[in-house]
């Protein structure tokens, strides 16, 4: 079905044809999500738009687009996460923090973000999609102090490896994992990472219909 959408048109999709591309996307990954899964992730789309048009969530409008570069780019590090609770750190609109939180009912999911009307947007989703594995908070990341560390810091927005590490390292637990969401490969900012931490694993992902590289910088403290 991607091959006969436009983006010109994709406004215009029904939510039968959203529900269907969406449904591709996730198959084509490899993954294996459920129906009602899925009418959350679209459910989450629409609100997305609706509340993009007055707090700027997003610079990308088109429906279609949102699929491959919000809800499928976010699915496709659901496979490589270990433990059970992570902080999503500058999640902005939730990303990718909500389609996570949906796809892994079992996980827990803080969503951290300084801006107040991003949180605003976030608690309305929370409560409209009735997730309970999700918590938002307003602050800045090098500030917050959680009363309980997390198995994982996910991160799709920071400016390097090395801002996200200093960062956030004091939120992990021993032992734990730094998820960096990156496009191209990374290497400048691999070779300097601060001392003490390595490259656990380096991961290219396949996300349907985005023409773009995309890899998951896995890094622990060695």
């Amino acid at each position: 079905m991607w091959l006969n959408i436009l983006p010109s048109s994709s406004r215009e999709l029904s939510s039968a044809q959203l529900d269907s591309a969406l449904k591709e996307g996730i198959v084509t990954q490899g993954l294996q999500v459920d129906d009602q899964a899925r009418e959350a992730m679209l459910k989450y789309l629409g609100l997305l738009q609706r509340w993009n048009k007055a707090y700027n969530l997003t610079s990308i409008k088109d429906p279609v687009q949102m699929l491959s570069y919000h809800l499928l780019d976010s699915l496709s590090i659901g496979p490589h996460l270990q433990g059970q609770s992570f902080i999503d750190v500058g999640t902005g609109a939730g990303l990718p923090g909500i389609p996570l939180a949906v796809t892994h009912p079992d996980k827990n999911f803080s969503l951290l973000d300084s801006n107040g009307k991003k949180i605003r947007f976030l608690f309305q989703i929370k409560t409209a999609l009735k997730l309970r594995n999700v918590k938002e908070m307003q602050g800045r990341v090098e500030e917050y102090r959680p009363e309980q560390r997390y198995d994982g810091v996910i991160s799709r927005a920071f400016a390097s490896l090395t801002d996200m590490i200093e960062g956030s390292k004091h939120l992990l637990i021993p032992g734990g994992r730094f998820y960096a969401m990156k496009g191209r490969y990374p290497d400048k900012e691999l070779s300097g990472l601060p001392k003490g931490y390595k490259v656990e694993q380096a991961i290219e992902l396949e996300v349907p219909t985005l023409d773009q590289q995309r890899h998951l910088i896995i890094i622990k403290k060695s």
